[in-house]
C-alpha cells in the first residue's frame, strides 16, 4: 500500500510540474508575445521553482539539504562543459547555420525584445547562471527523483530528459524550421540524459550545473552571431 501511495504521489507531482514551462513558453512565444505573455512565462518560472520546495515541505515532510560543490564536482563539470561547448559550436558551424533563417530569427528576437544588445546580455546572464541552476534543481533533482519512484533508475534518466526536452522543442519551433528544431532538440535530449546520468551516479546537481553553464554560453554565442553580426 505504501508503494502504491508513493507511485501516485510521484505521478501527481510530475503532472503538476512538467507542463508548466511548456505553458509559459507557448503563451509567450505564440499566443501573448507582449507583457501578458511575459507575465505568464514568469509565473511558470516561479511555479517551477516553488513547487518542488512546497512539495518537499508539505508532502514529503522533509527539508532541502544544501550540498556544496566539491573539487571533483568542479573539475568534472568544467571538463564536461568544455566538451559540450565544443560540440555545440562545431555542430552549428558544420550544419546548424545552413538550416537557420537569420532574418526570421532576428524578427522573432525583435518581437521578444532580444534585438537590444543590453537586453540580450541581461537575458544571457540570467539564462546562463540562474536559469541553468533552476533547471538542474528542478529537472535533475526533483523530476528525476520522482521518475525514479515510478521506473528504474536508467529509465528515469531517459524519462526526465524527455520531460526536460518538451518545452525546449516548443521554444525552438518558434525560431527555426523543422530541421534545426529537430537537431537542437536532439542535442537538448542528449544533454538531459548526460546531466541526469551525472545525478544518478553522483547525487549532486553541481556537475550538471557547471557544464550547463558552458552549454548555455555556446548557445548564446550562436545567438549573438545570428542577431548582431
Amino acid at each position: 500500500m505504501l508503494q502504491i501511495t508513493l507511485d501516485k504521489k510521484a505521478l501527481l507531482a510530475l503532472m503538476l510540474l512538467v507542463p508548466a514551462p511548456s505553458i509559459g513558453v507557448a503563451t509567450q512565444l505564440y499566443f501573448l508575445p507582449r507583457l501578458e505573455g511575459y507575465l505568464v512565462a514568469l509565473l511558470s518560472k516561479v511555479w517551477l521553482l516553488l513547487f518542488p520546495v512546497i512539495w518537499l515541505y508539505f508532502v514529503d515532510k522533509s527539508a532541502i539539504k544544501i550540498q556544496y560543490p566539491k573539487r571533483p564536482d568542479l573539475l568534472a563539470g568544467v571538463g564536461l562543459g568544455l566538451i559540450m561547448l565544443f560540440v555545440i559550436l562545431t555542430v552549428y558551424w558544420l550544419l546548424g547555420w545552413r538550416w537557420i533563417d537569420t532574418e526570421y530569427v532576428l524578427e522573432r528576437a525583435r518581437l521578444v525584445g532580444f534585438s537590444s544588445f543590453n537586453l540580450y546580455l541581461l537575458g544571457a546572464g540570467y539564462w546562463i547562471f540562474i536559469n541553468s541552476l533552476l533547471e538542474e534543481f528542478v529537472w535533475r533533482w526533483f523530476v528525476y527523483c520522482q521518475c525514479e519512484i515510478l521506473v528504474s533508475s536508467r529509465l528515469a534518466v531517459i524519462l526526465s530528459a524527455l520531460f526536460f526536452t518538451i518545452h525546449h522543442i516548443i521554444g525552438l519551433a518558434a525560431y527555426f524550421d523543422w530541421r534545426a528544431t529537430a537537431l537542437c532538440s536532439c542535442g537538448v535530449f542528449i544533454a538531459g540524459i548526460i546531466w541526469s546520468w551525472c545525478y544518478l551516479n553522483y547525487r549532486s546537481i553541481w556537475i550538471g550545473y557547471i557544464s550547463h553553464i558552458f552549454a548555455d554560453i555556446a548557445i548564446f554565442l550562436i545567438g549573438w552571431q545570428l542577431i548582431f553580426v
